[in-house]
């Protein structure tokens, strides 16, 4: 089979339809078996959603669907049709950063950046639907996340001043 009809077959294949990526509706094609972190990273180009352990043990890969937060890395992408798919891109609105990334940046909550997307989701879903939080209670919505660098302290921090902070 030559190059052009095997791409050609190969397309026949995908998987086409209309997804709801941070607010704006998106058509893309893509293989059925990809996972909607594959789909997010190589067909949408929206790389702030890291590869990470590709288990659903680390975190990196959180992403919110419907308002809550899932593993990117575990859900084939054709389970999204007609949901709403948030990824940390869709965070920060114009030019300045969420009063949550502001707050990472400012408690040093992150350093080599490979969990804070995932952490930034996780908060954010979790300060969503609370305020006035404890410590414990950001420590909990954290867990499903894993940091090598900085610790959790400093993202414990940034996450009570964003609460006191962030208007909701």
């Amino acid at each position: 089979m030559n190059t052009v009809s095997h791409r050609n077959a190969v397309d026949r294949r995908n998987v086409h339809m209309s997804l709801r990526v941070n607010g704006e509706e998106v058509d893309v094609s893509f293989a059925p078996y990809k996972t909607l972190l594959e789909v997010l990273r190589e067909d949408l180009d929206l790389t702030g959603t890291k590869h990470g352990c590709e288990l659903g043990e680390c975190g990196a890969f959180a992403v919110l669907v419907d308002g809550e937060p899932v593993l990117s890395c575990l859900l084939l992408a054709v389970e999204c049709e007609g949901r709403s798919v948030e990824t940390v891109e869709s965070l920060a609105r114009g030019p300045g950063l969420h009063p949550l990334q502001a707050a990472f940046r400012a408690h040093h909550a992150l350093q080599c950046g490979f969990c804070t997307p995932g952490a930034l989701l996780a908060v954010y879903e979790f300060l969503t639907e609370r305020k006035n939080v404890s410590d414990e209670e950001i420590r909990v919505a954290l867990s499903g996340v894993l940091c090598r660098c900085t610790g959790y302290n400093g993202m414990v921090d940034a996450v009570r001043a964003a609460d006191r902070e962030w208007k909701r």
